[in-house]
């Protein structure tokens, strides 16, 4: 079992940026995949982008990539989500999700998932 805890949310105007949070307890000791989604009110749950263990392979959602970055230090059981140019319909619920690594499948069939931040970006 692995637990999530994502931090790092909170209201930003248009432009500016935030980095969040995603910290894991339990069976870390594993090699988990890790992944970013988002919500936005009225809509489903969006990939974002996901990493390997290793943190040497990426994935992003391709109209994300060049503004979102994903990050992760082992050692401190953490994986980051770098978010800049922040744009109004950025504005979701940010969950972080686990699974144990499949070097086949890094965008589906997470198993593990945090509780969730809420990332507001105004006009």
């Amino acid at each position: 079992q692995v637990q999530l805890v994502e931090s790092g949310g909170g209201l930003v105007q248009a432009g500016g940026s935030l980095r969040l949070s995603c910290t894991a307890s339990g069976r870390t000791f594993s090699r988990y995949a890790m992944a970013w989604f988002r919500q936005a009110p009225g809509k489903e749950r969006d990939f974002i982008g996901s990493i390997s263990w290793s943190g040497d392979k990426t994935f992003y959602k391709n109209y994300l990539k060049g503004r979102f970055t994903i990050s992760r230090d082992n050692a401190k059981n953490t994986m980051y989500l770098q978010m800049n140019s922040l744009k109004p319909e950025d504005t979701a619920v940010y969950y972080c999700a686990a699974k144990l690594e499949n070097e086949k499948d890094y965008l589906t069939n997470y198993d593990y998932w945090g509780q969730g931040t809420q990332v507001t970006v105004s006009s």
